[in-house]
């Protein structure tokens, strides 16, 4: 018995290049590098795979299942990464004030020290950007993202 057609079969790599996910994740991807490879030259200790730690943690702390639920990430990779951060001095741990089974985690000065510089450098990259394509478009497609994000944030709510 043969087995059914690829969805992909007829489809060049350049069709699949072209996909609305792919042509998101492009620029991301390149942002994240040149944010990442200044961050890393400031911050030596840090690497690109903290960001999921950074980009979820809440100001008053935030339970190492839940980070891991929104970096749609294993428990055990999560704690991986937090605890390097928390060696660095990044994040402290420790146990949670409802529920001491579950582990709290909360940025320290230094943590917050790097979410700025973080914040800083990728609104200049960001400037960078609008330098390149022109500021009325980043402005434009600024709306367009939030706009779209908006309109599938239903999908998820399902």
């Amino acid at each position: 018995m043969s087995s059914p057609p690829s969805p992909l079969s007829g489809r060049s790599a350049p069709d699949l290049a072209h996909t609305l996910g792919a042509v998101l994740r492009s620029p991301y991807r390149r942002l994240q590098k040149q944010l990442y490879r200044e961050m890393e030259r400031r911050f030596p200790d840090i690497r690109r795979a903290h960001s999921v730690v950074f980009r979820h943690v809440a100001e008053g702390g935030s339970r190492l299942t839940d980070l891991a639920e929104q970096a749609e990430m294993t428990k055990q990779s999560m704690a991986y990464l937090v605890g390097h951060l928390a060696a660095a001095g990044y994040v402290k741990t420790g146990k949670h004030p409802d529920d001491g089974r579950a582990v709290l985690v909360k940025l320290t000065a230094k943590g917050r020290t790097f979410i700025a510089a973080a914040l800083e450098a990728s609104a200049d990259l960001e400037k960078e950007a609008a330098m390149r394509v022109g500021g009325e478009k980043m402005t434009q497609l600024r709306h367009l993202l939030v706009e779209l994000d908006g309109a599938l944030e239903a999908d998820d709510l399902a």
